[in-house]
Protein backbone atom coordinates (compact mmCIF):
# COMPACT_ATOMS: atom_id res chain seq x y z
CA UNK A 1 0.00 0.00 0.00
CA UNK A 2 1.27 3.46 -0.86
CA UNK A 3 0.55 5.82 2.01
CA UNK A 4 -0.37 9.49 1.72
CA UNK A 5 1.37 10.46 4.96
CA UNK A 6 4.24 8.99 6.96
CA UNK A 7 4.19 10.05 10.62
CA UNK A 8 7.50 9.61 12.41
CA UNK A 9 8.02 9.36 16.11
CA UNK A 10 11.10 11.41 16.97
CA UNK A 11 13.07 10.00 19.88
CA UNK A 12 14.69 6.72 18.89
CA UNK A 13 13.33 6.87 15.33
CA UNK A 14 14.80 10.07 13.88
CA UNK A 15 17.27 11.01 16.61
CA UNK A 16 19.20 8.54 18.76
CA UNK A 17 18.09 10.18 21.99
CA UNK A 18 16.60 7.35 24.02
CA UNK A 19 19.88 6.16 25.62
CA UNK A 20 20.83 9.71 26.59
CA UNK A 21 17.47 10.80 27.95
CA UNK A 22 16.62 7.59 29.77
CA UNK A 23 19.98 7.44 31.55
CA UNK A 24 19.46 11.02 32.68
CA UNK A 25 15.86 10.36 33.73
CA UNK A 26 16.82 7.28 35.74
CA UNK A 27 19.65 9.17 37.44
CA UNK A 28 17.46 12.16 38.28
CA UNK A 29 14.62 10.06 39.71
CA UNK A 30 17.13 8.11 41.79
CA UNK A 31 18.67 11.37 42.98
CA UNK A 32 15.21 12.45 44.18
CA UNK A 33 14.73 9.27 46.19
CA UNK A 34 12.89 7.16 43.61
CA UNK A 35 15.43 4.43 42.70
CA UNK A 36 15.20 3.84 38.95
CA UNK A 37 17.51 1.90 36.65
CA UNK A 38 18.10 2.66 33.00
CA UNK A 39 16.14 -0.49 32.15
CA UNK A 40 13.27 0.66 34.38
CA UNK A 41 13.17 3.99 32.57
CA UNK A 42 13.06 2.36 29.14
CA UNK A 43 10.28 0.02 30.23
CA UNK A 44 8.10 2.59 31.96
CA UNK A 45 8.72 5.88 30.19
CA UNK A 46 10.11 5.33 26.69
CA UNK A 47 7.80 7.04 24.20
CA UNK A 48 5.74 8.75 26.89
CA UNK A 49 5.01 12.37 27.62
CA UNK A 50 6.37 13.84 30.84
CA UNK A 51 3.04 13.63 32.64
CA UNK A 52 3.44 9.83 32.69
CA UNK A 53 6.56 10.17 34.84
CA UNK A 54 4.67 12.31 37.34
CA UNK A 55 1.63 10.01 37.28
CA UNK A 56 3.59 6.78 37.85
CA UNK A 57 5.74 8.19 40.63
CA UNK A 58 2.65 9.52 42.41
CA UNK A 59 0.80 6.23 41.91
CA UNK A 60 3.69 4.13 43.21
CA UNK A 61 4.94 6.27 46.07
CA UNK A 62 2.19 8.72 46.95
CA UNK A 63 4.73 11.52 46.47
CA UNK A 64 4.72 14.30 43.92
CA UNK A 65 7.82 15.22 41.98
CA UNK A 66 9.18 18.75 42.51
CA UNK A 67 7.45 21.59 40.68
CA UNK A 68 10.63 22.30 38.71
CA UNK A 69 11.20 18.65 37.77
CA UNK A 70 10.45 19.08 34.07
CA UNK A 71 12.56 22.21 33.71
CA UNK A 72 15.56 20.69 35.49
CA UNK A 73 15.32 17.45 33.54
CA UNK A 74 15.04 19.24 30.21
CA UNK A 75 18.04 21.42 31.00
CA UNK A 76 20.10 18.28 31.56
CA UNK A 77 18.74 16.57 28.46
CA UNK A 78 19.27 19.56 26.18
CA UNK A 79 22.86 19.94 27.39
CA UNK A 80 23.49 16.27 26.56
CA UNK A 81 21.77 16.63 23.19
CA UNK A 82 23.88 19.63 22.20
CA UNK A 83 27.02 17.68 22.98
CA UNK A 84 26.33 14.08 21.96
CA UNK A 85 23.08 13.63 20.01
CA UNK A 86 23.21 12.04 16.56
CA UNK A 87 20.59 11.17 13.95
CA UNK A 88 19.50 7.56 13.75
CA UNK A 89 21.60 5.93 11.01
CA UNK A 90 19.58 5.74 7.81
CA UNK A 91 16.97 8.32 8.83
CA UNK A 92 18.17 10.94 6.35
CA UNK A 93 18.08 8.40 3.54
CA UNK A 94 14.43 7.62 4.30
CA UNK A 95 13.54 11.32 4.31
CA UNK A 96 15.37 11.84 1.02
CA UNK A 97 13.41 9.00 -0.58
CA UNK A 98 10.05 10.29 0.68
CA UNK A 99 10.82 13.77 -0.61
CA UNK A 100 11.94 12.41 -3.96
CA UNK A 101 8.77 10.32 -4.26
CA UNK A 102 6.51 13.22 -3.25
CA UNK A 103 5.18 11.47 -0.14
CA UNK A 104 4.12 13.75 2.71
CA UNK A 105 5.72 13.20 6.11
CA UNK A 106 5.80 14.78 9.55
CA UNK A 107 6.93 14.09 13.10
CA UNK A 108 4.56 13.49 16.02
CA UNK A 109 6.43 13.19 19.30
CA UNK A 110 5.68 12.89 22.99
CA UNK A 111 8.51 15.36 23.50
CA UNK A 112 8.04 19.11 23.67
CA UNK A 113 8.48 21.37 20.65
CA UNK A 114 11.68 22.66 22.21
CA UNK A 115 13.06 19.15 22.69
CA UNK A 116 12.30 18.28 19.07
CA UNK A 117 13.95 21.43 17.76
CA UNK A 118 17.07 21.15 19.92
CA UNK A 119 17.59 17.62 18.64
CA UNK A 120 16.92 18.49 15.04
CA UNK A 121 19.28 21.46 15.06
CA UNK A 122 22.10 19.35 16.51
CA UNK A 123 21.63 16.52 14.00
CA UNK A 124 20.85 18.62 10.92
CA UNK A 125 17.33 17.21 10.63
CA UNK A 126 15.90 20.72 10.93
CA UNK A 127 16.32 21.10 7.16
CA UNK A 128 13.64 18.40 6.74
CA UNK A 129 11.13 19.62 9.31
CA UNK A 130 9.63 23.08 9.23
CA UNK A 131 6.96 24.23 11.67
CA UNK A 132 4.21 22.74 9.53
CA UNK A 133 5.68 19.23 9.91
CA UNK A 134 6.22 19.18 13.71
CA UNK A 135 3.57 18.01 16.18
CA UNK A 136 4.04 17.46 19.91
CA UNK A 137 2.03 16.05 22.78
CA UNK A 138 1.96 19.69 23.93
CA UNK A 139 -0.55 20.27 21.11
CA UNK A 140 -3.16 17.82 22.42
CA UNK A 141 -4.79 16.94 25.70
CA UNK A 142 -3.44 13.41 26.06
CA UNK A 143 -0.15 11.84 25.06
CA UNK A 144 0.51 8.31 23.80
CA UNK A 145 -0.97 5.67 24.16
CA UNK A 146 -4.02 7.83 23.43
CA UNK A 147 -4.49 8.33 19.66
CA UNK A 148 -4.98 12.10 19.97
CA UNK A 149 -1.54 13.18 18.77
CA UNK A 150 -1.53 11.05 15.63
CA UNK A 151 -5.10 12.04 14.76
CA UNK A 152 -4.20 15.70 15.27
CA UNK A 153 -1.15 15.39 13.01
CA UNK A 154 -3.18 13.68 10.29
CA UNK A 155 -5.89 16.34 10.46
CA UNK A 156 -3.37 19.17 10.28
CA UNK A 157 -1.65 17.50 7.33
CA UNK A 158 -5.02 16.97 5.59
CA UNK A 159 -4.83 13.18 5.35
CA UNK A 160 -7.41 10.62 6.49
CA UNK A 161 -6.15 8.31 9.29
CA UNK A 162 -6.58 5.23 7.13
CA UNK A 163 -4.10 6.66 4.60
CA UNK A 164 -1.40 7.25 7.23
CA UNK A 165 1.40 5.05 8.49
CA UNK A 166 3.27 5.63 11.74
CA UNK A 167 6.91 4.73 12.41
CA UNK A 168 7.39 3.98 16.12
CA UNK A 169 9.84 2.33 18.48
CA UNK A 170 7.84 2.22 21.73
CA UNK A 171 4.92 0.08 22.90
CA UNK A 172 2.99 3.23 23.85
CA UNK A 173 3.46 4.63 20.36
CA UNK A 174 2.33 1.43 18.67
CA UNK A 175 -0.77 1.37 20.86
CA UNK A 176 -1.53 4.98 19.97
CA UNK A 177 -1.19 4.35 16.23
CA UNK A 178 -3.44 1.28 16.37
CA UNK A 179 -6.01 3.25 18.36
CA UNK A 180 -5.87 5.96 15.68
CA UNK A 181 -6.73 3.41 12.99
CA UNK A 182 -3.34 3.74 11.31
CA UNK A 183 -0.83 1.18 10.12
CA UNK A 184 2.35 1.24 12.18
CA UNK A 185 5.83 -0.14 11.60
CA UNK A 186 7.77 -0.96 14.74
CA UNK A 187 11.49 -0.15 14.85
CA UNK A 188 13.24 -2.83 16.89
CA UNK A 189 16.71 -1.28 17.19
CA UNK A 190 16.18 -0.72 20.93
CA UNK A 191 12.86 -2.39 21.68
CA UNK A 192 12.38 -6.17 21.59
CA UNK A 193 9.98 -7.19 18.85
CA UNK A 194 7.59 -8.85 21.30
CA UNK A 195 7.02 -5.52 23.06
CA UNK A 196 5.76 -4.00 19.81
CA UNK A 197 2.92 -6.47 19.41
CA UNK A 198 0.14 -5.08 17.27
CA UNK A 199 2.44 -3.40 14.77
CA UNK A 200 1.66 -3.87 11.07
CA UNK A 201 5.27 -4.91 10.54
CA UNK A 202 8.68 -4.77 12.22
CA UNK A 203 12.11 -3.70 11.05
CA UNK A 204 15.49 -3.47 12.74
CA UNK A 205 17.45 -1.25 10.38
CA UNK A 206 16.23 2.12 9.15
CA UNK A 207 17.50 1.22 5.70
CA UNK A 208 14.72 -1.38 5.50
CA UNK A 209 11.93 1.12 6.03
CA UNK A 210 11.79 2.47 2.49
CA UNK A 211 10.75 -0.91 1.11
CA UNK A 212 7.95 -1.19 3.67
CA UNK A 213 6.40 2.11 2.68
CA UNK A 214 5.80 1.34 -1.00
Amino acid sequence: MRYDLVIFDNDGVLVDSEPLSNRLLAAYLTELGHPTTYEDSLRDYMGAAMHRVHDLVLERTGQRLPADFDDTFHQRVFAAFRQDLEAVPGAVGVLEKLAADGVAYCVASSGSHERIRVGHRKTGLDRWFGDERIFSSEDVGRGKPAPDLFLYAAKRMGVAPGRCVVVEDSPLGVQAAVAAGMDVYGFTAMTPAERLAGATGLFGDMGELGDLLV
